[in-house]
């Protein structure tokens, strides 16, 4: 039901500028990622704005959630389209084709940084991956319960400052990053660890990703916006989001520096940033072939996506040199991925 109220104003938002047609054809419904929301609904006003008649729905529900909206089915009552803040998992991918949906095209449309945030009220918090790791893990190491109260109780390097973490829920893409990016290889910073992967890849991922449960982290919602708000209130907090909204907010937070590193359109493009991440849209070929506007969504996003454009200005980094070509060339030719490219 949460979920249900926070993106019903976000549909409204979007979905009223498009002139209430009532043909099907002329109609896109996208759901997923809260990170690639903020893009997508950048894209879908200037879409709106050149195409009369056409309507662009754009529901926050988080990534895991709109892949799995998004792969039960073709037809008319199924999402066109997908955000995503992580690639498609091959299980996922599977589900689609089995309820019909085998022609997934996946768009590259940038990179985001996933961040550590904390409230400009508060002297700077400066950590490694492992610190994050010790710091938020439920079973540190494998080594029993995770104790640790303070920053300093991590590291006696780090201030005595209260654990409060405020991140994403298991439906998040960013809540997958996280666990990706920062978590799993703060754990493996401990070499019994990384070699823990090889031996049980299962009881690794237990022991890498699994989080906190005693108060300490804190599953925040879908609402990236709010997020940055209980940030800036609480001083101390730190609050893990897309870079984007970062850069949207810097007059209330700053990022945290990680392993001498902060998030920075440079340091997120060279992936020198621990946390840089690709963000994806995906779209149905089953869809676009019977709905021409899709694909002149998807070139609306190529349009926008450069160096300069409207989604950089909004915070989103831009692809350059090959990899730019090859997001160029998977709007043009609307090619399906090939799903043995995916994990």
């Amino acid at each position: 039901m949460s979920k249900f109220w926070l993106a019903l104003p976000l549909v409204l938002a979007v979905g009223a500028c498009g002139g209430g047609s009532n043909n099907a054809a002329s109609q896109l419904k996208i759901v997923g990622s809260s990170t690639v929301y903020p893009f997508t609904t950048a894209i879908a006003e200037a879409f709106q704005k050149a195409n009369a008649g056409t309507s662009v729905i754009v529901e926050s529900t988080g990534t895991g959630s709109g892949i799995k909206l998004f792969c039960e089915g073709v037809g008319q009552k199924f999402p066109d389209m997908v955000n995503a803040s992580r690639q498609m998992k091959k299980s996922e991918y599977d589900a689609c084709s089995a309820a019909g949906a085998k022609q997934v095209i996946e768009v590259p449309i940038g990179i985001d940084g996933l961040t550590l945030i904390e409230s400009n009220q508060t002297a700077p918090l400066k950590v490694s991956l492992a610190d994050i790791y010790a710091a938020v893990a439920a079973n540190p190491y494998g080594r029993g319960p995770n104790k640790a109260q303070t920053w300093k109780d991590v590291n006696p390097a780090l201030p005595a400052l209260k654990i409060r973490v405020l991140g994403p829920p298991p439906t998040s893409g960013t809540r997958d990053s996280f666990a990706e990016l920062m978590l799993t290889k703060g754990c493996e910073s401990d070499p019994a660890m990384k070699a823990l992967k090889s031996s049980d890849e299962a009881r690794h991922k237990d022991i890498c990703t699994k989080v906190r449960e005693d108060g300490l982290f804190v599953e925040a919602g879908e609402n990236d916006n709010l997020l940055v708000q209980k940030v800036e209130a609480d001083p101390g907090t730190i609050g893990v989001l897309g870079y984007s909204f970062l850069s949207a907010n810097a007059d209330k937070i700053r990022p945290v520096e990680i392993d001498g590193v902060l998030p920075t359109e440079a340091t997120i493009q060279d992936l020198s940033y621990p946390g840089a991440r690709r963000l994806y849209l995906y779209a149905k070929g089953e869809h676009a072939a019977v709905k021409p506007a899709i694909k002149g969504f998807l070139a609306q996003f190529a349009k926008e996506w450069g160096a300069g454009g409207l989604l950089e200005k909004r915070g989103l980094v831009p692809f350059k040199g090959q990899d730019a070509a090859a997001a160029n060339s998977v709007v043009t030719g609307m090619t399906p991925l090939d799903p043995s490219t995916l994990k």
